[in-house]
Parts: C-alpha cells; structure tokens; sequence
C-alpha cells in the first residue's frame, strides 16, 4: 500500500493515538502525519502510507483553511479550553470591530507561538516545561496568513466563527489571542476544525474506524503523484533504466522540482539543475522493465 489517506480526526482525542490505530490496522506499514491537530481540533488529518513518507518534504508549503471559534473576554494559559483562565476583559468589540482588526493579522506576519506547544526550547517540548510551571520564552517566527473571515457571531455569546486560509506553522490558538489583544481585549479559541489541507477535503475524509473496516482500503488511498503540482517529467524506458542506474541525460527543461514518470508509472520527485535530472524522493524501488 502506498499513498496518502485523507484521515477525519473527531475532537477529544490526539492526533498520535488516532496515528497509532491506523499503524496497529496495517500492521507494520510504514506511516506519517502531517500537521498534528491538538486534541481540542478535528477535522483533516492527512496521512502517508508507505514510501509516500517520503514527500512530505515537498508539502510543507500547502495551504490550510480552518473555521474557529474563538470566545472574546478572557484567555487561558493554553489559549483553548484546556487551560485555566488567566486574563479576563470586560471589554468585548463588536462585529465590525472584530471584522476590521482580524485585517491586521493577514499577510507574513511574526507570530509568536503558544507556549503549550511542541516547539523546542533547549532540547524539551515547551509544552513540557510550561506544564512543570516553568517559565518559557519563545521567539517569534514568521508566518503567513492567506486570510481571516468572520462568518457571524453565536447567539448569546461573545463569540465569532471565523474562517482562516494559511500556510503551514501557523497556530489557530495564537491568532485568537492576537486578535483579541488587537480588538483591546483578550480571546480565546473555543473549537476548531480543519476543514482542507492541501488537495485534502474534509468533506472526501474518512474515520479511522471506517477505514479500517473496510474490505476494500484501496478506494480510500489518495495515489502519491496526486498530493503534488509539479510538473510533470516522462521518461522513455531506456532514460528511466539509466536514471535508476545513476546516470544523469541531458534535458531541455528549465530547471525546477518535477513528478517523473517512467513508463511504468509515477517515479518520484526529480530536480533539473543545469539540464541535469536527479530524483530526490523515489516511489519506487524497482528498475523500470
């Protein structure tokens, strides 16, 4: 099996235990993640079986759309629910306000991240330290927000459902305390779901239990070349048997990252640097016969 599984990961449980239910269903297969979601979260959860580990590489720069709920008048440590509240705000803004402010958090922007988070910080988990009671000082880095939507405020509550297009690296949680310092109060994020990651919709997902029980899990496999938008590079079958060999043909194309094809299918991801082809993530293993 090789391919990518576009997994539905439900709230209130952790991405790594929904990881480990697949791997115990494949028994041995390789498996990777991409994009861990907090236990809080659910939604799209994108999942490699097999050699397809080897691109995650060439995803890091996919795009990801969520839709938050995210509550203004206090914050907690954990900038979700999990945590304990440790600033409030009588101040709540309006809807126009919140509208106008969550403007300021679109484009590369340097976020400062959660300190419950999985960032390093002298070889330990932030979140580790932060949970010993630790102080933790992180340094902002820089991401980029493609857009944020307000799509209406929850009866009753002062609380927004907002839509956020962004890269990878981007923390949902963070942007709810910065929008909440920007409106001059303080926020945190209720719920969150994400919804699309990359080629990966949350409406073609699939539950861990689904899949597993499914006599037919081919159906639900995502094909490798699929996940990528290089262009694409074939080779004949004498090209393809000289690549695999180590040796490197001339080629007309400008250079860049491709999806090679030999005749027998998709190769893998190939770079042409000055008319030379090297393929640097295999999907197969086999010389092309």
């Amino acid at each position: 099996m090789n391919g990518f599984i576009n997994l539905y990961k439900p709230s209130g449980i952790s991405s790594a235990h929904i990881i480990n239910k697949i791997k115990k269903g494949l028994k041995g297969a390789s498996i990777g993640h991409m994009g861990t979601l907090d236990p809080l979260a659910s939604g799209v959860l994108p999942v490699a079986v097999g050699k397809s580990t080897r691109l995650f590489d060439y995803l890091l720069d996919k795009t990801k759309v969520y839709i938050a709920k995210i509550e203004f008048g206090y914050e907690t440590d954990t900038l979700d629910l999990e945590g304990k509240v440790v600033k409030t705000s009588a101040f709540i803004p309006s809807e126009d306000e919140v509208r106008e402010k969550s403007l300021s958090l679109v484009g590369e922007i340097y976020q400062l991240p959660p300190v419950f988070s999985a960032k390093c910080v002298n070889g330990k988990r932030s979140y580790e330290l932060a949970r010993k009671g630790k102080a933790v000082e992180l340094q902002p880095k820089k991401v980029n927000i493609l857009s944020v939507e307000v799509l209406g405020k929850t009866e009753g509550k002062a609380e927004y459902e907002i839509k956020i297009s962004c890269k990878g690296g981007t923390y949902i949680r963070a942007i709810a305390r910065d929008l909440g310092y920007a409106c001059s109060s303080c926020a945190t994020m209720t719920s969150l779901v994400r919804v699309s990651s990359g080629i990966f919709d949350i409406a073609t997902s699939v539950t861990a239990e689904d899949f597993l029980n499914s006599e037919d899990k081919e159906k639900f496999i995502v094909p490798p070349d699929m996940v990528v938008d290089f262009p694409i590079l074939s080779l004949d079958r004498t090209r393809a048997e000289r690549l695999f060999n180590g040796l490197r043909d001339d080629f007309d194309q400008p250079d860049g990252l491709y999806r090679v094809y030999s005749p027998d299918g998709f190769y893998g991801i190939g770079v042409v640097e000055g008319r030379k082809l090297k393929v640097k993530a295999y999907l197969r293993d086999d010389k092309a016969n």
